[in-house]
């Protein structure tokens, strides 16, 4: 009887070319399955419509968006978040939020959506798995960048490329 010796192969593909593929590590998908509320909806970077039709929020603090940000998103901040600052949104507007992994944004969103907004999606994985996807960052004046605010070191453990600022 013949013994199948293709485990080995089979483990290094997926530890050197299957796995890599995909930036976040099993521990990044449990954190972000741990933070986000199962009914609460979540829009993926690949999701391209969605992005070209909404409003982009950018729910860090001004410090981070300093650093970089998603093209044309709109800083709303955490915790000076005020409804004043979305007032000119249709509440029939797609809105997505983000901010360094997701957490924040989902807090502003929840306050979007009891305020009335209708459409309103949490970027899965936030800043930091656009980025490990590889999907572009801008300063405030629209030049690409590779810097990121993680906004501290350990929460940087999970922004896998580009350059981390603290």
């Amino acid at each position: 009887m013949r013994q199948f010796h293709g485990i080995p192969i089979i483990l290094t593909l997926y530890a050197f070319v299957i796995q890599p593929a995909f930036s976040q590590s099993l521990a990044f998908r449990a954190l972000l399955n741990k933070t986000y509320d199962s009914d609460f909806p979540l829009v993926y970077p690949e999701q391209r419509e969605l992005f070209e039709k909404a409003v982009v929020l950018d729910t860090r603090e001004k410090e981070e968006y300093a650093v970089s940000n998603l093209k044309g998103s709109r800083w709303v901040g955490y915790d000076t978040f005020s409804m004043a600052s979305v007032a000119d949104i249709a509440k029939e507007d797609t809105v997505i939020v983000y901010c360094s992994i997701g957490a924040r944004s989902q807090d502003i969103g929840k306050k979007l959506k009891d305020a009335g907004f209708q459409h309103v999606y949490n970027l899965y994985g936030g800043i930091f798995h656009w980025v490990n996807e590889h999907h572009p960052v801008f300063t405030p004046d629209d030049n690409e960048t590779i810097k990121v605010h993680t906004y501290n070191r350990v929460w940087g453990m999970w922004l896998k490329r580009g350059e981390k600022v603290y």
